[in-house]
C-alpha cells in the first residue's frame, strides 16, 4: 500500500492548474446510458474513481474511447483529456457489488438504466465510511415516478411498469445531491411532466442538467431548488465540458494559507468556491481574482474564525477536513460544525498525533491554536481526511508520512507533482 511522505515548513509557491471535478465527471459519465448516440466528454479528470466507473459503464455496453490532447485545447480542456462513450445497446441491466462498492457514484446507474430499459438491478453502494448516506431517498423519488423497487440480498431490483416513467412531483425531504442526479436522469425520458422540490443546488447537478439539456432533454430552473422537467422520448449526442473541481481548488487554496506561501490557481472559477473564499478571507487570508487566476497567498498569523458545513452554496463538507487542519494554525478558537455527516470527524485523532488542539462534541469541533504542528505518521481514513493530513504536514516541522492514501487517487489527480512544483518536499512511497 502506497504512502506519502513529507518534509514540511516550506511555504509554497507557484501556478497549478485545476482538473475536471469528478464529481461532476461522475453522473456525467452515468448519461450516456440515455442515449445511443455519442456523449463526448471534456476536461476530463484522470482518477481512479473514472477508471472504475468506466468499467462499470462497459459491463453495461458502453463502449469507451479516451483521447489526450494539449492541455488548455479547445478540444479537451485545461486537463488535455476527453472522453466519448457511446452506448448503442443495454447489454446488462445488473451493476454488480464488485465495482459499486468501490464508490458511491456506481449507484448514478440506477435512475438512467430504469429510464431507457424499464429494468434495472444495482448493487447498494460504497465508497468512503464518512456515515450514514442512504439511498432511500433515491428509492422513495423513484417510486413516485412509477418505479416498482425491491431490495434485498444487497442489491435494488426495480423495475418500470410500461417500461416508461410518469411524470410526477418529487419533494425530497432533505437535500440530496445523489438523490437529485438519479432523479435528473430518470425524468428526461419520463411521460409528462415532472417537478422536483428542494433539490441540491451544487454546481455539479448544473453542469448536469446542462448536459441533458445538450443531449436534447427539457429542464429549466437549474442553480435553484427547483427543477422543471418536461419528458421526451429520447435523447440524441452532445459535447459538453466538465465543470472545474472545486474541492481540488479549496484545497489547493488552503495549501498556500497553511504554508503561508502563495498561488495561482488556474482553470477554475471563483463563484464555485465563494463560502469557502470569504472564510478564508476572514482569517486573514489573500483572495485576488486576476487575469491569471485566483491568487491565494497568506503571511505571519492567522485568525481562527467559526464554520459550519452546507449545501451548496454553504461551506462544503468535503473541504471541512482541510480547514480544520488550516485552523489549527491559527490563532484564537474556530468552532466547526458538521451538518452533513455524521462520521466526518475521523481525521481528528490524527492531527492530533501532530500536535493539533481539537475536541469534538457531537456534530461539532473546536479547534484552538496557534499548535506547532510536528510530523508524525498517520492514517487516512477516507479521501478528504487523506488531504487534510498531507495539508497537515506541508505545515508541520519535520516528517510525516501519510498512510493508506488509497483515497486519495479517487479524488486528486497527481497531488504530489502539482504541490511538488510549487516546492513541495514531498513524495510517495509506492508499496509501503
Amino acid at each position: 500500500m502506497d504512502a506519502i511522505r513529507i518534509l514540511g515548513g516550506v511555504p509554497l509557491t507557484g501556478e497549478i492548474t485545476i482538473g475536471g471535478a469528478k464529481n461532476a465527471a461522475l453522473p456525467l459519465m452515468a448519461a450516456t446510458l440515455l442515449t445511443d448516440q455519442p456523449l463526448t466528454l471534456i476536461n476530463m479528470p484522470e482518477l481512479v474513481d473514472i477508471t472504475t466507473m468506466s468499467n462499470l459503464l462497459r459491463q453495461h455496453g458502453a463502449r469507451i474511447d479516451q483521447s489526450a490532447l494539449a492541455p488548455g485545447s479547445v478540444e479537451a480542456g485545461p486537463t488535455g483529456r476527453s472522453m466519448t462513450l457511446t452506448t448503442d445497446k443495454v447489454t446488462s441491466v445488473t451493476a454488480p457489488y464488485d465495482l459499486v462498492r468501490r464508490m458511491r457514484a456506481g449507484f448514478f446507474v440506477l435512475g438512467p438504466l430504469l429510464a431507457r430499459t424499464g429494468e434495472a438491478k444495482v448493487s447498494l453502494p460504497g465508497g468512503c465510511a464518512i456515515g450514514t448516506r442512504g439511498v432511500d431517498l433515491h428509492l422513495k423519488a423513484l417510486e413516485t415516478l412509477g418505479a416498482k423497487i425491491t431490495v434485498k440480498e444487497g442489491y435494488v431490483y426495480a423495475t418500470v411498469t410500461g417500461g416508461r416513467f410518469k411524470g410526477a412531483n418529487v419533494t425530497f425531504p432533505k437535500v440530496t445531491v445523489g438523490g437529485t442526479e438519479n432523479l435528473l436522469m430518470a425524468a428526461v425520458l419520463a411521460d409528462g411532466d415532472t417537478t422536483l422540490e428542494n433539490a441540491a443546488r451544487e454546481p455539479e447537478i448544473g453542469n448536469l442538467a446542462e448536459c441533458l439539456n445538450a443531449m436534447g432533454a427539457k429542464i429549466t430552473g437549474i442553480g435553484s431548488g427547483t427543477l422543471k422537467i418536461t419528458g421526451v422520448k429520447t435523447l440524441h449526442g452532445a459535447r459538453v465540458a466538465v465543470i472545474p473541481d472545486r474541492i481540488e481548488t479549496g484545497t489547493y487554496a488552503i495549501a498556500a494559507a497553511i504554508t503561508r506561501g502563495r498561488i495561482v490557481l488556474k482553470g477554475t472559477r471563483y463563484e464555485l468556491l465563494e463560502a469557502v473564499f470569504d472564510s478564508m478571507r476572514r482569517a486573514g487570508v489573500s483572495v485576488e481574482v486576476t487575469s491569471d487566476g485566483i491568487v491565494v497567498s497568506a503571511q505571519g498569523q492567522l485568525t481562527g474564525v467559526d464554520m459550519a458545513t452546507e449545501p451548496y452554496p454553504g461551506f462544503p463538507t468535503d473541504l471541512q477536513a482541510q480547514w480544520m487542519a488550516l485552523m489549527a494554525t491559527a490563532s484564537g478558537a474556530g468552532m466547526i460544525a458538521e451538518t452533513i455527516f455524521e462520521n466526518r470527524f475521523m481525521h481528528v485523532p490524527e492531527l492530533r498525533r501532530m500536535g493539533a488542539d481539537v475536541n469534538v462534541h457531537g456534530a461539532s469541533a473546536i479547534v484552538r491554536g496557534p499548535s506547532k504542528l510536528s510530523g508524525a505518521p498517520v492514517m487516512a481514513t477516507d479521501l478528504r481526511a487523506s488531504s487534510s493530513l498531507i495539508l497537515a504536514g506541508l505545515a508541520a516541522d519535520g516528517e510525516t508520512l501519510v498512510n493508506r492514501i488509497y483515497h486519495l487517487d479517487r479524488g486528486y489527480e497527481r497531488l504530489e507533482e502539482k504541490l511538488g512544483a510549487c516546492g513541495a518536499r514531498i513524495e510517495r512511497i509506492v508499496g509501503h
